[in-house]
């Protein structure tokens, strides 16, 4: 069994606590993921399972979907509602934020921008993860990169006696952290920003209609691998003679059209990615029996 499985991971446990279920449910040591979620975050978390695992070079860097919750009034060390609150303003202040600022302010984190990661990221800093340096007790500034927001839609704007929730629907790069976002939009409004809910709708071509709940895992329940790069990249049908080739990694002469990554699949069995030039295969991933 190899193939792609979508979980819709719940509020609560760690994407590796899902990992870990899904191990035990296929029974198989190898599965991996196109990336985590953070404990209080819900929804689409993908996974590789045995040989599909090199599928997930793919998808790590697929567009991303998101609905949040955007507290403003108080900042969190975390940039979330699981961190220790830093700075609190006052509620006149809150309430003198008008929607025209808010969505003013929005447009301007929509499309290339440049963002600083939450200092809590699983990003490296000589050689150890930011959040372990956090909670050693060191003051992490990342550098900021570039990442782009496609689609940032306010929802709902409920103004409560202390603070303002704003509901918001995110179209992303991969790299793009919501957290900061929210960060950065309180920033920007004079009163501080975190979120409060976050839940990932989508991964690429993956939704939550494909998705299954961690505890419900069965093998059914995990997509071909040749079925999932179908759905990520044309498909070639093999012949024998030509999956035996691609095998040996050997160049193959076709008359499929040129395209950067191609899905090589025999009989129902993912072989390779390819990429076609000049009407010549070249295998990029092998995928073995």
């Amino acid at each position: 069994m190899s193939g792609i499985l979508v979980v819709d991971k719940p509020q609560g446990p760690s994407s590796h606590s899902v990992v870990s279920l899904a191990r035990r449910a296929l029974g198989t040591r190898k599965i991996g993921h196109a990336g985590t979620l953070d404990p209080m975050a819900t929804g689409v978390l993908v996974l590789g399972v045995n040989s599909a695992t090199r599928l997930l070079t793919y998808l790590v860097g697929a567009d991303k979907t998101y609905e949040a919750t955007i507290r403003l009034g108080s900042a969190t060390v975390t940039d979330d509602a699981e961190g220790e609150t830093i700075a609190v303003v006052a509620p006149e202040d809150v309430a003198a934020v008008t929607d025209d600022a808010l969505h003013r302010e929005i447009a301007v984190l929509t499309g290339d921008i440049e963002q600083r990661p939450s200092a809590v990221s699983a990003i490296k800093v000589a050689g150890q993860r930011a959040y372990d340096r956090v909670r050693a007790g060191e003051d992490v500034v990342l550098d900021a990169r570039r990442v782009r927001v496609d689609r940032f839609d306010v929802r709902a704007i409920r103004r409560l006696t202390d603070f303002l929730d704003v509901d918001v629907l995110v179209d992303c790069t991969s790299g793009t952290y919501i957290r900061a976002l929210a960060r950065d939009l309180g920033t920007a409004l004079g009163v501080g920003g975190h979120l409060t809910a976050l839940r990932r709708t989508r991964v690429g071509l993956f939704t939550l209609d494909n998705a299954v709940a961690p505890d419900t895992i069965r093998d059914s329940d995990v997509v071909a691998a040749a079925d999932a790069a179908s759905m990520l990249f044309p498909a070639w049908d093999l012949t024998e003679d030509e999956e035996r080739d691609v095998r040996f990694g050997k160049r193959v002469k076709t008359t499929v059209a040129d395209a950067p990554l191609v899905a090589a699949v025999r009989d129902g069995v993912l072989v390779a990615i390819v990429r076609i030039t000049h009407g010549v295969a070249h295998v990029e991933t092998g995928f073995p029996q």
